[in-house]
């Protein structure tokens, strides 16, 4: 079930609303309703997967009891853990990564072993890590054990971060989970960021998918022109961005409705002045959970020697690749970055530059890295990666540009130009703009009715939309 979708937003969603709010009043019987709801939610499309994310629950809620059990004893501790890990990692490799493995193990041995076509749970990636999550903060004393294995499933399976993300750290929402606030003002914030988060992925990012999709799943890049690389290489940059980041909106605006406070997964990532600093804006679930439970216990920065320093994030960024996927385009995909921040933390740049001309030609630079990478991330196979870019670069014959680049250029203009403009932080800054400016109270009010009238407005018009059946997967539902 996709939040873009007209049975969650008008049947699901108010059913769980109703029941939450008015049938059902004590935290316990909340608590039981939402894990029912996320289990209902997550079996809409294969309801076989569900049995896949109990067993992890389990497993973890065990491993849970067992390290807090250990607690003081640092031998027994590290045992668990460890186990915690292998279990874990032996669930993902399987469903993940087992045909790519064996695919390789071909290629370079020369043997013929059947591939085993394992099915991909739907957000296995996301549901694993926060499944280990609840066991390393356990550990570490970021949060209680829970006792009760149904509130382990609902800080694992609650539904509007299940599939997608953020991945929410248990030490985040511990204390929520039985001690939560809700309330009408959390309940509108949240409405009004669902409502964003929903624009951004229907207006936004499905509109952008038809030229990405356009060129990127052409069966031949050498039939695509410069410039319409080029342009499925933009376009594609930002419709991962607000497909994402969409249904990250909505996953926080979800949560706020009923009492839950999730931290922030996006800041304006493509205003980065560095690519260290693109990933402390990007996905920022993900890089802190690798920081904080790969790189910080490799030793992080504070090491004796440049050598372990590269060691470690070579191994954070090669695991932040093979996490994307089972394809050698993620791996090379997390390299790139490996190779980029490595330069940066060895050389102090950009830091180090005086010059405003060098900061701003490196945060060009940095913003065509990116662009770059989403390449490697969005091509097929590594034959796909090799041709996009000599297309690109014209490199193959191809033409420079084409009629067809001029007309989807025409047709989606304004789309581009909207999503050029919201990637960068123009709306809060207008708006505190505003707070300044209008001392009066009326006139305070009047901006606040106009902005629910544009809310209002904005899901009027997704709806129409959806109706019309204009909507796409979410690209990290993949993941």
């Amino acid at each position: 079930m996709l939040f873009s979708s007209l049975i969650f937003l008008f049947a699901f969603l108010p059913a769980v609303l109703f029941l939450y709010f008015v049938v059902f009043r004590k935290r316990k019987a909340r608590n039981i309703l939402l894990l029912l709801a996320s289990l209902f939610f997550y079996a809409w499309g294969e309801p076989k997967f569900v049995f896949v994310m109990v067993l992890s629950i389990f497993v973890n809620y065990g491993l849970g009891l067992l390290v807090h059990r250990a607690n003081g004893v640092k031998k027994k501790e590290r045992a668990v853990i460890v186990l915690t890990v292998i279990l874990n990692l032996s669930l993902l490799v399987y469903c993940k990564y087992l045909d790519f493995a064996i695919i390789n193990i071909n290629f370079l041995l020369g043997t013929d072993i059947a591939l085993r076509n394992v099915v991909l749970p739907i957000g296995i990636s996301f549901f694993t890590f926060q499944a280990m999550s609840y066991v390393f903060d356990v550990h570490r004393g970021k949060g209680k054990v829970q006792k009760n294995p149904l509130n382990v499933a609902l800080y694992i399976s609650f539904f509007p971060q299940l599939i997608a993300g953020p991945i929410v750290r248990y030490e985040t929402i511990a204390e929520q989970i039985d001690d939560r606030k809700e309330s009408m003002m959390l309940f509108s914030e949240g409405t009004k960021r669902f409502i964003i988060g929903l624009a951004k992925k229907v207006l936004l990012a499905n509109s952008l998918a038809l030229v990405a999709d356009k060129a990127f799943d052409m069966p031949e890049y050498s039939g695509l022109s410069s410039g319409f690389a080029l342009l499925g290489a933009i376009t594609y940059t930002l419709q991962i961005y607000y497909d994402f980041s969409g249904y990250s909106d909505m996953a926080i605006g979800l949560g706020k409705m009923f009492g839950f406070q999730f931290l922030e997964n996006f800041n304006y990532p493509y205003v980065s002045n560095s690519i260290s600093e693109f990933w402390r804006r990007w996905h920022i679930s993900l890089s802190t959970w690798f920081r904080d439970y790969v790189y910080f216990p490799l030793g992080g920065s504070r090491v004796s020697s440049k050598g372990r320093l590269v060691f470690n994030l070579f191994v954070v960024w090669t695991l932040t690749g093979i996490w994307h996927g089972a394809s050698w385009n993620f791996v090379l995909w997390g390299l790139l970055y490996f190779a980029f921040i490595t330069f940066e933390k060895l050389t102090g740049i950009p830091n180090r530059f005086k010059n405003k001309g060098a900061k701003a030609a490196y945060r060009i630079f940095t913003l065509v890295i990116v662009v770059f990478g989403w390449i490697l991330f969005r091509a097929v196979g590594m034959d796909g990666v090799t041709g996009y870019f000599e297309s690109l670069f014209h490199l193959n014959g191809n033409a420079l540009c084409d009629s067809q680049t001029l007309l989807y250029l025409r047709e989606n203009i304004f789309i581009l130009v909207m999503a050029v403009i919201f990637a960068f932080p123009i709306a809060p800054k207008i708006r505190s703009q505003l707070d300044r400016a209008l001392v009066s109270h009326k006139r305070l009010v009047g901006i606040d009715v106009m902005y629910y009238i544009v809310l209002i407005l904005l899901f009027l018009v997704c709806v129409s939309y959806l109706v019309k059946g204009s909507y796409n997967p979410f690209i990290y539902f993949n993941f």
